[in-house]
């Protein structure tokens, strides 16, 4: 006979934080302004992630919310999860047939292009990490062994000397690709200890995903919105960039 598993012990202040974060909550679906430096998940799937502090919206039978797509650690902004395993499936086949609208911000410096808007469609492939991190992309040419498809379109919203306020739409959802893709436009991401200068720039990365458009299981079109961290726009205000 299989046992249930008890459910973890969530303090009454991790439960509090989790449900600060909450920008959306129905019967089906939790949206989350995630906070930089709060990974999505930990090795083992314990400890401080946002996936285990789920457990504060579990069910007396054991079921909590499911996540349905990832964003990097360093990365804040919106993150929805599935409350039931049909409205995961709803979600995750989005994500995975590429119908979401996403878009995000980002502080970049360096050689900002002299255009005000473009596409990036350089392919990607993963290799080994030197700084920081187990992987990381770098730009591969199309049929190359390892090489995946990646677009990026991108507008610049501000401008500051060698800085810029960057709206990047991911059209794929290639791992680090807006890092990579910022990088390779010459103009990597303030914050970025893999493709960029890291803590020399910012002391987190300054990238945020402030819109997901998707469809609710129910069939109506979700529009979710993460409004930008004090820290973001202090460091945007201080670069003489307008939000």
């Amino acid at each position: 006979m299989t046992r249930n598993r008890p459910i973890p012990t969530i303090k009454p202040d991790d439960a509090a934080f989790i449900r600060s974060l909450l920008i959306h909550e129905d019967d089906q679906v939790l949206a989350f302004n995630k906070p930089s430096g709060l990974p999505v998940q930990t090795a083992g799937g314990r400890g401080q992630s946002l996936d285990f502090l789920l457990w504060a919206f579990a069910k007396s039978n054991g079921k909590r919310p499911k996540l349905v797509h990832r964003i990097d650690s360093g990365t804040s902004g919106v993150l929805v999860v599935a409350r039931t395993k049909p409205a995961a499936a709803h979600l995750s086949e989005q994500f995975a047939s590429r119908t979401t609208e996403k878009t995000y911000l980002a502080i970049v410096s360096g050689d900002v292009p002299a255009d005000n808007a473009g596409v990036l469609s350089t392919p990607l492939k993963k290799v080994p990490s030197d700084r920081g991190g187990r992987e990381k992309m770098i730009a591969a040419r199309a049929g190359e062994a390892g090489a995946q498809s990646a677009t990026t379109a991108w507008s610049i919203l501000s401008r500051s000397g060698n800085y810029a306020l960057i709206e990047a739409r991911p059209e794929t959802g290639r791992m680090h690709q807006i890092r990579a893709h910022m990088a390779i436009l010459g103009c990597p991401i303030l914050g970025d200890r893999i493709y960029g200068t890291g803590k020399l720039s910012a002391d987190r990365l300054m990238l945020h995903a402030a819109r997901l458009d998707i469809e609710h299981p129910n069939g109506s079109r979700l529009s979710l919105e993460a409004p930008l961290s004090d820290d973001f726009l202090a460091k945007a205000s201080g670069l003489g960039l307008r939000t």
